[in-house]
């Protein structure tokens, strides 16, 4: 009997709540995903087993060829066979995955991840067995839990792991209310490309892709690409669009600035959509390497070590195709204005790339208060546009409670109206490219729109005064880091 979606998002939860108390809330993901996909790759194989049995008319060899099967699971590494055993449970588990991997190296080669099965320290057998049983209750066929569904239970999935785990979250989890944003924004196409080079998840890719699907355009054509350093985020993210029921897609692992997997000679990539949250003010990072980068990432200069913003800012700019490229990134206030990041700002609106900047208030990062924006690039643009930034003061166009928020369709269709419209639009204004000079190649909206009556943001003066401490905060960090990184240079020369 096909489960409803909330009895199933109970059911995946509940697996969840068997770890509680065993190991920590933020290691959860590398274990309760692998085995959802085990068990949904093990009833699926089954059932197209039955199918290619009636089809046959019983014929046992034909239902078992690989062309009526998506994915081989080898003899001895299906679900049922890791559910006999008793002891070494994990021993069991690690064996069936890694062979199913080797059986199908094209499409699932490391999906699984590399979680310590075998720690038995970590996962005694009682807790594996708990688990393995827990998994079998129900059937998690096409038939009985559709592709859709079951890829909304595991988004849900991951959201609850992101609430459950707190800020180790922000690797992997971007508010979804802001993807759909800026999805809309970049308008996938039928048959294009898309990118997104620091992809946690993968919910950026697969919001677009499905995005397409919803307005009834055909999506399997669309081929995605991802980068991620972490590898049980980057498992997840494959998981993840195979659970979508999405093929076209090349998700691998890596540090998108110091080693760019996706490259085409001596130039990197290019895409036809980039949607992207990189991770921000990183400091650990090779900015010694960026300032040599082979792939000419530096165009615009070399950013701060306490701040790698503009150098994921530059990647996004020299992976877009030109002639009509478009990227749309989810960046904290500070890029549209601060200091030490002006004469990169300058360089890439006076090369016109900037289309709009969608201001979208705080709160909006995963547990972070930072005010957030929508930066739009576009390699070219529409004629009217040309010459001219669109601004958007978003900030009364989101919803908040207590500490959360999030756009509602309301708030979204007002954005996206602006967006589409700006001319009529009190909350949007196209911005000549001299004005922007003139103000030094500060983006920061309130210099250009007066806030809108009930925006609950007060006047101009108190919305520059937040945009001036968020920058004495950044410099706070950024002189920490660099004192931090002077002590470390004397040490090690003393």
């Amino acid at each position: 009997m096909p489960l409803t979606r909330s009895q199933l998002e109970s059911f995946l939860w509940g697996a969840a709540e068997l770890l509680r108390g065993q190991i920590d809330a933020s290691d959860y993901k590398q274990y309760i995903f692998p085995l959802l996909f085990f068990k949904r790759l093990s009833d699926v194989y089954d059932e197209e087993y039955r199918r290619a049995l009636d089809q046959s008319g019983g014929d046992v060899t034909f239902a078992e060829f690989s062309e009526n099967h998506r994915f081989i699971i080898p003899a001895g590494a299906h679900w049922t066979d890791v559910r006999q055993v008793t002891t070494n449970v994990g021993q069991a588990l690690q064996a069936g995955m890694r062979e199913i991997e080797r059986a199908n190296p094209d499409e699932l080669f490391g999906v699984f991840g590399d979680a310590q099965w075998t720690n038995k320290d970590r996962l005694p057998d009682r807790l594996l067995l708990g688990l393995v049983d827990h998994f079998s209750r129900h059937v998690l066929s096409i038939g009985n839990v559709p592709e859709d569904e079951l890829g909304d239970a595991y988004e849900y999935l991951i959201k609850k792991f992101a609430d459950d785990s707190g800020h180790t979250a922000a690797e992997f989890y971007t508010n979804r209310t802001v993807v759909r944003l800026m999805t809309q924004i970049v308008d996938l196409q039928p048959g294009e490309t898309i990118y997104d080079p620091t992809c946690g998840s993968g919910g950026m890719l697969l919001n677009a892709i499905l995005d397409l699907k919803a307005r009834g355009a055909e999506h399997r054509g669309v081929k995605a690409f991802g980068q991620e350093v972490n590898l049980i985020t980057s498992a997840i993210a494959r998981m993840n669009l195979f659970l979508h029921d999405i093929e076209e897609f090349d998700i691998r692992r890596g540090d998108t600035l110091a080693d760019p997997k996706f490259t085409d000679g001596d130039r990197l990539r290019r895409f036809d959509v980039i949607l992207a949250n990189p991770p921000y003010s990183v400091s650990r990072w090779d900015r010694d390497a960026f300032a040599h980068d082979p792939w000419g990432r530096n165009r615009y200069g070399i950013p701060p070590q306490s701040n790698a913003d503009y150098a994921f800012f530059q990647h996004i700019i020299a992976s877009l195709k030109p002639g009509g490229g478009r990227a749309a990134i989810l960046y904290p206030h500070g890029v549209l204005f601060r200091d030490y990041e002006q004469a990169m700002r300058r360089g890439i609106l006076e090369d016109d790339l900037i289309e709009a900047v969608i201001g979208i208030g705080p709160n909006l990062f995963y547990n972070s208060s930072m005010e957030a924006c929508v930066v739009v690039l576009n390699t070219a643009k529409a004629r009217e546009r040309r010459g001219r930034v669109l601004l958007i003061d978003g900030k009364a166009a989101v919803t908040r409670r207590n500490a959360q928020s999030w756009l509602s369709d309301q708030n979204l269709a007002t954005v996206l109206d602006a967006w589409h419209k700006p001319d009529t639009a009190d909350i949007a204004r196209l911005v000549p490219l001299d004005e922007i000079a003139a103000n030094n190649h500060n983006l920061g909206i309130s210099l250009y729109i007066a806030p809108a009556n009930g925006s609950g943001d007060g006047d101009t003066g108190a919305r520059d005064l937040n945009e001036v401490l968020q920058v004495w905060q950044e410099s706070r960090r950024a002189l920490r880091d660099q004192a931090q990184a002077l002590i470390s240079t004397l040490r090690s020369s003393a």
